[in-house]
């Protein structure tokens, strides 16, 4: 494993933490939701009334956020090395998983954690340790 010590952007990734903790904690506090991805997106697909438009808001403002950095910096340059039917076959297993787990990273990582709730803090370690495992075995066994 090679780490490039050149790209590290300590200052960057400091600024993007804090926002998404702000987002969060405004979200919680103004409108008594959790910031769990997973969550929003799921109640844009069974509609309740009077509880579209924020979430509407929220999933504009995770797309427009890079479009508009992308007007003050250059995008970084971005390499996959998968095809597409690796990339859908994942998207579909971490929905499954966020089904299962009842919430994704963002909803049990950071919203989870932060409010000391036992079962975030275990459903987070479970999708590290998973991630971990699934490296691991791609990268050095297979």
């Amino acid at each position: 494993m090679v780490i490039d010590s050149l790209s590290f952007t300590p200052w960057s990734a400091l600024l993007g933490g804090v926002l998404i903790g702000a987002a969060a904690a405004l979200l919680i506090l103004l409108n008594g939701r959790i910031a769990g991805i997973s969550g929003i997106i799921g109640g844009l697909l069974r509609p309740v009334g009077g509880d579209i438009l924020w979430r509407i808001t929220f999933v504009l403002g995770l797309i427009l956020a890079p479009l508009v950095y992308g007007v003050f910096h250059a995008w970084p340059e971005t390499q996959i090395d998968a095809d597409y039917g690796v990339l859908i076959g994942a998207g579909l297993l971490v929905g499954l998983g966020t089904r299962y787990g009842s919430g994704c990273t963002s909803g049990h990582g950071v919203c989870g954690i932060s409010r000391l709730s036992p079962r975030s803090i275990a459903a987070t370690a479970i999708f590290m340790a998973a991630g971990f495992v699934s490296v691991y075995l791609i990268r050095h066994v297979l």
